[in-house]
């Protein structure tokens, strides 16, 4: 076993390990997908989410041991590189990976900190009627702006993968879940644009984000609303495409 643990959290080490040993018995199911299952579980007088990563195939085993950091690794790293920049996201914990005697990568986990969150961008995208919905969506692509400015290039920025908490007196925060894929590059106007593809932005909502980021960024509307715009229905052309082709092999 291989642990590395948050400075604040350094002193329950032993209460770490034993929310990893308990996975598969305790804790309430938050996400049981075909490869990495999402629990919550209590960690001293605090709540914290476990993410269990399965062992990996035999080849991503080996590269994920030598040559890559492992996703457990990654949403560490990434989660107090988002902190250091000032965009938010759950605390990270911990992360522990499990090996073989061969240093070959067997179970992953990481362990952070669980957000009482009160809803998330899908919400709007499904009700044109949401409360306070265009200004969310500005102060979402304000997040998001900072973001870019950090040189972070989030490539799940999807709607289920910003949680939102409602502070009052239409204040929202914003936090970013599931890390484990990012760049860290400077990004262009189009590359910007493009981290808003995954949104499923409707055509009044692009519009919105594109007058919000063109304020921000310093640049022209039009143009902004015409990557973005382009960029979107590309995304959406595209996912149409490949599930007509798993429907036609399907049948």
């Amino acid at each position: 076993m291989r642990i590395t643990i948050h400075p604040k959290y350094k002193n329950q080490e032993a209460a770490i390990i034993q929310l990893v040993k308990t996975f598969f018995g305790e804790g309430d199911l938050i996400v049981k997908g075909s490869r990495n299952t999402i629990k919550t579980n209590v960690l001293g007088t605090e709540k914290v989410n476990i993410k269990f990563f399965q062992k990996p195939g035999i080849f991503k085993s080996i590269i994920y041991s030598f040559f890559r950091s492992t996703k457990a690794k990654r949403s560490y790293d990434y989660a107090n590189y988002l902190l250091e920049n000032k965009i938010q996201t759950p605390l990270p914990v911990a992360f522990i990976e499990l090996r073989n005697a061969f240093g070959l990568l067997g179970e992953s986990f990481y362990i952070c900190q669980q957000i009482d969150y009160d809803f998330t961008i899908r919400e709007l995208i499904h009700d044109p009627l949401f409360k306070e919905r265009n200004l969310i969506l500005e102060q979402f692509t304000a997040f998001t702006f900072n973001m870019h400015q950090a040189k972070i290039n989030f490539l799940d920025h999807s709607p289920g993968n910003t949680l939102i908490v409602n502070r009052g007196n239409s204040l929202y925060d914003f936090y970013l879940i599931d890390l484990n894929r990012m760049k860290f590059e400077n990004l262009s106007i189009e590359k910007r644009m493009d981290n808003f593809k995954k949104m499923w932005l409707s055509k009044l909502m692009i519009k919105i984000v594109a007058k919000k980021y063109a304020v921000l960024s310093n640049q022209s509307e039009e143009k902004m609303h015409t990557i973005l715009l382009e960029k979107s229905s590309q995304f959406k052309r595209k996912t149409a495409r490949k599930k007509f082709i798993k429907s036609r092999i399907k049948n």
